[in-house]
């Protein structure tokens, strides 16, 4: 029973704080570098699905599918572990951010695909009735009604991916999970140790899914403002110009 209650000792925790506050710097870090490149290259993607060119839309098609058939664990195995065989090494927090990138760029490209795929046809019908090209068409009438669909699929991706990054610990990454291991290597006190990095990585992600949900509200509150100065004759804000005579 004594050992037991031992578990439940958290003496000395305002020593290894400050590290483990570290931690999660990294772990923001890594978050905010791989969705903002997980944003830009998913679109990318996404619209190599969608073009009319086959070999495009093959190669897009393969590396999805290797990404979402292989776990995220192996593929930053292979980078920061494989690769340097082929001359290309990386140092860890690079490499964490190239494999994590790489994954969630394939996900985020399928959700970005679908948002665009959502969009009615009589938009585009309409579009094309006024004489757009295909990528002006993409950029003023499909991706902003996209982008409204498809925020709250990767409001859920950014916050998963702020735990996810906890696989790079296997790289030796020092962030969290890794800072904790180190410290629990040295004092024996586990529950002590990852309940606090529990308890950080809820104070953390749970504003996060609390901001998700306001800009979802205010997404919805937007577009609904626009579909009624549209139908009480105003034209709706953004529309492009000539599609109201």
């Amino acid at each position: 029973m004594k050992d037991f209650f031992t578990l439940f000792n958290f003496t000395g925790a305002g020593e290894y704080l400050p590290d483990l506050f570290r931690g999660a710097l990294v772990s923001v870090e890594l978050t905010l570098t791989v969705m903002g490149l997980s944003l830009v290259f998913g679109l990318i993607v996404a619209l190599a699905r969608l073009t009319r060119f086959r070999v495009v839309r093959t190669v897009a098609t393969t590396y999805i599918e290797i990404i979402r058939g292989t776990p995220a664990l192996l593929q930053l195995f292979y980078i920061y572990f494989v690769l340097p065989a082929f001359g290309l090494k990386f140092p860890p927090f690079t490499a964490g951010v190239i494999g994590l990138t790489l994954n969630y760029s394939a996900y985020l490209s399928e959700v970005y695909r679908a948002g665009i795929q959502a969009v009615a046809k009589g938009q585009l019908e309409a579009a094309q009735a006024l004489g757009m090209s295909r990528t002006v068409m993409m950029r003023l009438i499909i991706l902003p009604q996209a982008v409204r669909i498809v925020v709250p699929p990767l409001g859920n991706y950014f916050i998963s991916l702020f735990k996810d990054t906890a696989l790079a610990s296997i790289i030796t990454v020092k962030e969290m999970i890794f800072t904790g291991q180190i410290i629990a290597a040295t004092n024996f006190q586990y529950f002590a140790i990852f309940t606090i990095i529990g308890a950080i990585y809820l104070a953390i992600s749970y504003p996060g899914s609390l901001g998700v949900q306001y800009l979802e509200r205010r997404m919805k509150i937007g577009y609904r403002s626009r579909r009624r100065r549209a139908t009480f004759g105003g034209p709706a804000q953004g529309a492009p110009q000539g599609a109201v005579s």
